[in-house]
């Protein structure tokens, strides 16, 4: 009996994604947990674990493939070794090519088209011509034993395919030419020229094509403004020093909190004081969330993901601590679930730790508001009449104006110097 391995839905928005490369080879033994596959999804590389038990009989999406749909079949598992795949699960398997760029193309497959004719052509050459609406019937292929490839496609679009009889016969004169009925569509513009000299193209991943999508999204459709405010953090530090100071070396008690732990915990209790800068915009209504989700932008090789900080408000910070170790550290190894990344109403952006003074970040749609949190830096600053010395950041919130007005924005920033400039009210 065949078993059919299935493209699986990673999140309950995704309807494609990308196979980036296949764990295990045709023949190998598949036990239940195995992992089988990597999958690229719009947010990060998820591991495919088998569900049956069995022998990779065949693998029908190759690595690489991109646009793989959900429910797809991947793969064929059969219960022996070399044992015969059942027709009924060959026959489910839709027919998915990998980019022409790094994949040749695939065996000849003979199918009827639409007017029931026998279709010699091979499976990239009949996709491309379905999207060109190119009829495969009037083209003579070049390829093996008449079939027709990619080549025979080059420059041939739905008008202008010839009956095969023209292909064989002489050119006409390009004056017999007769004109289009419509005016042609206009010419794409031309893409601007690359710099002089060499360059390395870089294929795109399908996360850096989500987040190139969604921020451009985000940038056009919401009307954003910025609130900055200098914190003081001498006092945030010195806490910080001596909370570390208590921690057990090693165990399941023991934490080392960041700055950014702190100022975690310090957004969550701002956030429950001003409920609505923690909120979406809809048509038919702004949504203010119960739960104080945090998501925190961590950088990973391709691109940027956001796990959350669920319950942020009602954690410690020992708690807040370990949660973005481990969030963290499995994001930067494509380990996260789906509910661990998406969602959230409220994000921060810290790179404070590449000594960025100051910067705007663009809010992660649907929230409201983003934080991006500068470097800690020794400023002059005067208190009473005289000028001292103080450990001061810089905080800028990004702020959808359709949910959040001005005031609102600036309470949030006031709340929240308030409670970093004197963070012993966290342990309260």
């Amino acid at each position: 009996m065949s078993i059919n391995i299935t493209m699986p839905a990673l999140s309950p928005t995704m309807t494609e994604g990308k196979l980036a490369r296949w764990l295990k080879k045709v023949g190998d033994e598949v036990k239940s947990g195995d992992v089988l596959a990597e999958i690229e999804t719009d947010k990060a590389t998820m591991e495919v674990e088998a569900v049956e038990e069995g022998f990779l009989a065949e693998i029908r999406v190759p690595d690489g493939t991109e646009g793989v749909a959900v429910n797809a079949v991947i793969g064929v598992l059969t219960e022996e070794k070399g044992g015969a795949v059942d027709v009924p699960a060959a026959k489910a398997a839709p027919v998915v090519t990998a980019p022409a760029e790094t994949k040749a193309e695939a065996a000849p497959v003979e199918k009827p088209d639409e007017h029931g004719e026998r279709v010699f052509a091979s499976p990239l050459a009949k996709r491309i011509a379905k999207q060109a609406g190119i009829d495969l019937t009037t083209l003579k292929g070049s390829g093996p034993n008449g079939r027709i490839v990619k080549a025979d496609l080059d420059g041939v679009t739905a008008k202008e395919a010839p009956k095969t009889e023209a292909l064989t016969a002489a050119p006409t004169p390009a004056k017999a030419e007769t004109k289009p009925e419509t005016a042609p569509a206009p010419a794409a513009p031309k893409p601007a020229p690359v710099a002089a000299g060499g360059f390395k193209k870089i294929p795109h991943s399908s996360i850096r094509k989500i987040i190139a999508k969604r921020l451009t999204e985000a940038k056009q459709s919401i009307p954003h403004f910025y609130l900055t405010v200098t914190i003081e953090l001498d006092a945030l530090l010195d806490l910080r020093a001596r909370l570390n100071a208590t921690s057990p070396k090693d165990g399941a008690g023991a934490f080392k909190l960041s700055v950014n732990d702190i100022i975690i915990k310090a957004c969550s209790v701002a956030l429950r004081r001003h409920p609505g800068v923690n909120a979406s915009w809809t048509d038919e209504a702004i949504l203010q969330y119960d739960d104080v989700d945090i998501s925190i932008a961590v950088a990973i090789p391709d691109g940027l993901i956001t796990p959350i900080v669920r319950g942020a408000d009602k954690l410690g910070l020992a708690a807040i601590s370990n949660t973005m170790k481990d969030l963290g550290a499995r994001a930067k190894a494509g380990k996260l679930k789906p509910d661990e990344y998406q969602g959230g109403g409220f994000s921060i952006s810290n790179l404070g730790m590449f000594g960025i003074s100051e910067f705007s970040a663009i809010i992660n749609p649907p929230q409201a508001a983003i934080l991006a949190v500068g470097a800690g830096e020794k400023r002059a600053v005067v208190k009473g009449d005289a000028i001292a010395v103080a450990t001061v950041m810089s905080a800028t919130l990004s702020v959808d104006h359709r949910v959040i007005d001005g005031a609102l924005g600036a309470q949030f920033l006031a709340t929240l110097k308030g409670i970093v400039e004197e963070p012993l009210s966290l342990l309260l």
